[in-house]
């Protein structure tokens, strides 16, 4: 599943239901929606490390503390896929978790159309969907349950109006607490995403 397609179609008929902007300087909550792709590295405590591949989007309300910082939070999707292999066999991997952020956010204006926008904070993740396909058989539900990490990230924008920008976003993250696995699932083990990073646009639009 495409997130991204998903975040870009709920942001224009977001902006398809603004009739009147506000003032920019009346302006305190922005919306922000970015989405990506990327890699990830996931750190098992008792079986291999391994790679997978991202794709993911995130939808935020940024509201301004004052002229440059702001805080945000909102919600995020991914989806992580690829190949590994542990002590049962060879196995392809496909997760799904949602993301709930919670950050603080800077922007700085280069010139009148480009600015910056930085943000850092924690989140909290919790598995939608787990899924290890061996040779033989499934694996479903492997790891479940909340874990939580730090993230920071930039973009750069170009302000095509007064409301509406849009430019590139880097997002880096790592879980700094550790997922367990499921008793009977045949894997016994704890986990976390060591580094997820993960490029792509970003939108934002002044409420």
């Amino acid at each position: 599943m495409n997130y991204t397609k998903y975040l870009l179609a709920m942001l224009c008929l977001i902006m398809a239901n603004v009739v009147t902007a506000q003032d920019e300087s009346d302006s305190k909550f922005n919306l922000v929606a970015n989405g990506g792709i990327g890699y990830g590295i996931v750190n098992n405590d008792d079986e291999a490390d391994y790679n997978l591949n991202s794709n993911s989007g995130e939808l935020l309300i940024n509201f301004k503390l004052s002229e440059r910082t702001g805080i945000a939070t909102g919600v995020g999707l991914y989806e992580l896929t690829g190949n590994g292999f542990n002590s049962l066999g060879n196995f392809f991997h496909q997760r799904s978790f949602i993301k709930v952020p919670v950050l603080l956010t800077q922007d700085y204006s280069f010139n009148e159309n480009f600015k910056m926008l930085a943000s850092f904070g924690v989140y909290g993740q919790g598995i939608v969907k787990d899924e290890y396909r061996f040779v033989n058989n499934t694996q479903e539900d492997v790891f479940e349950g909340w874990n939580f990490g730090a993230q920071i990230g930039v973009g750069l924008l170009y302000d095509v109006t007064k409301e509406f920008s849009l430019g590139v976003n880097f997002t880096g993250q790592s879980d700094f607490t550790r997922l367990e696995s499921n008793s009977g699932s045949g894997i016994n083990d704890e986990q976390r995403m060591k580094i997820l990073n993960t490029i792509g646009m970003v939108f934002m639009l002044k409420l």
